[in-house]
């Protein structure tokens, strides 16, 4: 089974963590800095996860995820949504754009495994 993880976001300490933590476990990591072209990233990344920040430089998170849902192949895809901002009207936006799972920056290790199994375990079920 694929463990592909395109991570979008544009803080390089929490990308690498991210990318640190996740590839020890076995995935598969992918990075991109950059909202503008994001959709076009994932499209053609296919990847099996995506996590992904609220504020990124181009283009926001809320409208990548929007944007991603609009493509039916895209529509199943688990999504993790980033955000150093928690506010209750972050989180429904986040909702109805189509998000998987919504978390809070700062976050542990073990929220980010925990959120990223969860997700890939969900999406695998027949």
């Amino acid at each position: 089974m694929s463990r592909k993880v395109l991570l979008i976001e544009d803080e390089p300490n929490i990308t690498e963590a991210i990318r640190f933590l996740l590839t020890r476990e076995g995935w598969q990591v992918e990075t991109h800095a950059e909202g503008t072209d994001a959709v076009q990233v994932v499209l053609s990344a296919r990847p099996d996860l995506v996590i992904l920040d609220v504020m990124l430089p181009g283009k926001s998170g809320m409208d990548v995820l929007r944007e991603l849902r609009e493509h039916d192949e895209m529509q199943g895809l688990p999504v993790l949504m980033l955000t150093a901002r928690g506010q209750s009207r972050d989180r429904e936006m986040a909702e109805q754009a189509g998000v998987s799972r919504f978390m809070t920056k700062p976050f542990s290790n073990t929220e980010v495994l925990t959120a990223v199994r969860d997700l890939h375990a969900q999406a695998s079920r027949p």
